[in-house]
């Protein structure tokens, strides 16, 4: 495929970049605006690591061709609160979750499209939303507990 300009809304931004269509999002990121939060954990969208926001939905960024993000809203982990103050990281790092914290800026991205949906999630609508994201560290009860502990925290803003 030939390669094309696209502009792009990221974190709030428009920027532009030349890549051939089918290119996905995630080299986009990474190669060409040098947003690095956003990690390769498969290429078939199984592991969640790629994870970033897409018009307010979780997307896995590394099945998603550039060609399809244009006037499209996407948020990556630097977006998420360029502070670094949303109640679920705070609550990651209160509980310390991450061990090798590879595959947590893709759960802190599904994470918080869960809380957008669901305020108050079950247990059981943690363990749906974040079905998709694989933990090789097997951190996955402290993140329940994290979710949980964040949603108090953005509801009682």
């Amino acid at each position: 495929m030939p390669i094309s300009i696209y502009t792009l809304s990221i974190n709030g931004k428009m920027m532009t970049v030349e890549a051939d269509a089918d290119t996905p999002l995630l080299w986009v990121l990474r190669d060409h605006l040098n947003l690095l939060g956003t990690k390769f954990g498969c290429g078939v969208a199984q592991r969640g690591a790629c994870t970033v926001h897409v018009d307010g939905n979780a997307m896995r960024s590394c099945v998603f061709p550039i060609a399809n993000a244009e006037k499209r809203k996407i948020v990556t982990i630097e977006g998420l609160s360029p502070a670094g103050d949303h109640p679920l990281q705070h609550a990651w790092e209160e509980l310390d979750v991450s061990q090798c914290g590879y595959c947590q800026a893709g759960r802190l991205m599904s994470a918080a499209v869960l809380l957008q949906e669901k305020p108050n999630p079950s247990d059981e609508d943690i363990d749906s939303a974040m079905s998709g994201n694989i933990c090789r560290c097997g951190t996955y009860l402290r993140i329940r507990k994290a979710i949980h502990v964040a949603a108090e925290k953005f509801n009682n803003k």
